[in-house]
């Protein structure tokens, strides 16, 4: 049984990692609402539609995850290069074949999702230079799943931070143009991002031939292609690939109904959704070191100590949460002028802050115990609990926000349900279903 020391010297780096790679999303917002609510508003469709597909690889990453920390549990170290290598081809074959798509695809696929013509023309702008990400994103989550994996977070961190410093920098001078730098608005926020990945996964391949033992976890050769390899991976990470891909595309039908109800709306469901990634930030950390302990813990022969553990990390992910949002009630127009200086847009984003606040402390358990149910290698079970919660948050969000055409505050309380069906869902599959003797 872990520790709460131990828990959470595998969760800090995985926050700062988190923390740090989310300055992307947030700093493109950031610097977008002060172009004006158009960008914004690019920046939202064009960055949930980049990330809809991006989950695709992430999920198969996870996947990948769940396999290396159960060899890891189980001393198997070679075992975890074969995996690594592997599931990386695979992965940055993906990433060539969707750029090649979603490039092709891009102006009908926006124009089918847009209705506004000044947003459409935005989004495509962003979107088609955003996509050349995928061709690094692709690669730098298998690297993550590596060193959670094996537990060796802290170089999620400094990577992050070298993300962090590269996209903040470009980001500022490439949308606004200083210092010589061409102004290129919202195709600056893309191209910084794609340069800050590029730059992660150059960091990642030294730190990975400089820092690691190579020879111990079987990195230092890679060998021919192994489609049994990538099959084997496949049957744990496909099922997270559709949970994650799903995941998103309900956020990107969220979207899709406030764009309709017009940009002031969309402007605000923005800036409260950047804040709300900001708060998922401990969660998705906690919720990670969940995922691969649960699969250390088994592979080491303690699976009935896996709920037990469940137990203490939501814990902990409640009580930080607690804190997260008494910040952001005792200070909403504080955090939400990052994001704008509009009086009017502030004051109007507020009350949509407060739902996602009460949502988020559903959230920092309900992920928690979800995720353990991924790290017991039963993905297929995760994905079945999430497809059961999206008809509800899906039926919600089209009757509140297209039919009623609801405020967006009033549409957000759809995450409310989302996270307590999830919470319920998972402590009853948890104590009832069948998983302790799952092999992998």
């Amino acid at each position: 049984m872990y520790t709460n020391k131990e828990i959470w010297n595998v969760t800090y780096p995985i926050f700062l990692g988190l923390l740090a790679q989310n300055v992307i999303n947030v700093t493109d917002t950031a610097f977008l609402g002060h172009v004006g609510e158009v960008a914004l508003g690019a920046a939202a469709m064009g960055g949930l539609l980049y990330i809809c597909i991006y989950t695709v690889a992430f999920g198969f990453s996870v996947g990948s995850q769940i396999l290396i920390a159960r060899r890891n549990g189980e001393g198997n170290y070679r075992s975890v290069g074969p995996v690594m290598w592997q599931g990386t081809v695979f992965s940055f074959v993906m990433a060539v074949v969707l750029l090649g798509v979603m490039y092709l695809s891009a102006a009908p696929l926006v124009r089918m999702l847009i209705t506004s013509d000044d947003i459409f023309h935005a989004t495509y702008e962003f979107f088609t230079w955003r996509i050349w990400g995928f061709l690094f994103a692709f690669v730098n989550v298998m690297f993550r799943a590596l060193y959670i994996g094996i537990t060796q977070t802290k170089v999620l961190t400094m990577n992050a931070i070298v993300m962090a410093v590269i996209n903040v920098f470009l980001d500022y001078v490439l949308v606004f143009g200083a210092w010589g730098f061409p102004e290129m608005g919202v195709r600056g926020a893309a191209l910084a991002s794609v340069i800050a990945e590029a730059s992660s996964m150059l960091f990642f391949f030294i730190y990975t031939y400089c820092k690691v033992d190579r020879k111990k976890y079987g990195l230092n050769r890679f060998g021919r292609f192994e489609p049994a390899m990538v099959m084997r991976i496949l049957r744990i990470s496909c099922f997270t690939m559709v949970q994650y891909f799903l995941a998103m595309a309900i956020w990107f039908v969220f979207f899709m109904a406030l764009e309709r109800l017009g940009q002031r709306q969309l402007a605000i469901a923005n800036i409260v959704r950047s804040v709300y990634i900001v708060l998922l930030i401990p969660v998705q950390a906690l919720s990670t070191t969940a995922n691969t302990l649960v699969s250390n813990l088994i592979g080491s022969g303690g699976a009935s100590l896996v709920v037990r553990l469940l137990h203490k990390i939501s814990r902990m992910s409640f009580l930080i949460m607690i804190g997260c949002v008494a910040l952001c009630v005792l200070f909403p127009q504080v955090i939400l002028s990052v994001y704008t200086n509009e009086e009017a847009l502030l004051r109007e984003s507020v009350s949509a802050l407060y739902v996602v606040c009460g949502a988020m402390l559903i959230a920092s358990m309900a992920n928690v115990y979800f995720n353990g149910i991924s790290g017991t290698g039963n993905t297929q079970a995760a994905l079945i609990l999430e497809v059961f919660v999206q008809v509800f948050y899906a039926l919600y969000i089209v009757v509140v926000g297209m039919v009623w055409r609801a405020p967006v505050d009033v549409c957000f309380t759809t995450e409310l349900i989302y996270y307590a069906l999830m919470l319920a869902g998972s402590i009853i599959y948890l104590k009832k279903a069948k998983w302790q003797n799952k092999k992998i």
